[in-house]
């Protein structure tokens, strides 16, 4: 199963690695600058760890954590000038990005919004169509990146909690991470195998998984990924 994170927010990184298959850099909008995006393309290089952009609203403030009022046009615009930042850092270095993930509240809002789903997807297809565009399972963003003819991978997360209906608990809510490195590689292990999880909000649910993320900055994050590591390889 393909293991991923998100890196160059400034959380520690290179204990990270050992244990992903792919990686989304920050570049620009949330968190992330020339420095920040060449030092983790040349960790994710050593380790051998694919690599993509991960876009997000320009709101350095909250993180990209917070949804913004735009049009698609916008949307699109955003996209593509922070994947292509992050892609010229890269092609300076002899390497190519694989995907593109959205960051927080852009993810987030366009796992549900139709025309924001559009406009990433369209941004993507525009700069590379043979960019994998990654999206919360089962969402608009995975629709609309297969509308615009590309390979589309449905992601599912070991660190945080699930509402019943499939959305993840908003990050402000009691209980919405997971920072037990137990009950995440158990999570991880039954997202793999294509088994139940608990909804946070009562009953159970099942995710198709093509990727699963654990985050950099989730509390014991090194730990977590090292049992949900130790858990997938156990089948």
């Amino acid at each position: 199963m393909d293991l991923n994170a998100d890196i160059g927010e400034g959380s520690d990184d290179v204990s990270l690695m050992p244990y992903l298959s792919r990686v989304s850099i920050a570049c620009g909008g949330h968190a992330g600058d020339a420095a920040s995006m060449e030092a983790a393309l040349r960790l994710a290089a050593r380790y051998g760890v694919a690599v993509g952009a991960h876009p997000s609203y320009p709101d350095r403030a909250h993180f990209g954590r917070r949804a913004l009022v735009a049009a698609p046009d916008q949307i699109r615009a955003w996209v593509m000038q922070q994947t292509e930042t992050l892609a010229g850092v890269a092609a300076r270095l002899g390497l190519r990005l694989a995907h593109v993930k959205p960051h927080g509240a852009l993810y987030n809002v366009a796992a549900r919004d139709a025309g924001v789903a559009a406009a990433i997807a369209e941004a993507t297809a525009a700069l590379d169509p043979g960019l994998v565009l990654i999206g919360l399972s089962g969402s608009c963003l995975v629709d609309a990146g297969r509308a615009a003819g590309l390979k589309t991978l449905n992601e599912a997360f070991v660190d945080r909690r699930y509402r019943a209906d499939g959305q993840l608990v908003s990050r402000e809510t009691p209980g919405a991470l997971i920072t037990d490195p137990a009950l995440a590689a158990a999570q991880a292990r039954a997202l793999a195998r294509g088994e139940v999880i608990p909804a946070l909000d009562g009953g159970v649910l099942q995710i198709a998984a093509d990727t699963l993320c654990l985050h950099s900055d989730t509390p014991g994050a090194q730990i977590i990924a090292q049992a949900v590591h130790a858990a997938l390889n156990r089948g």
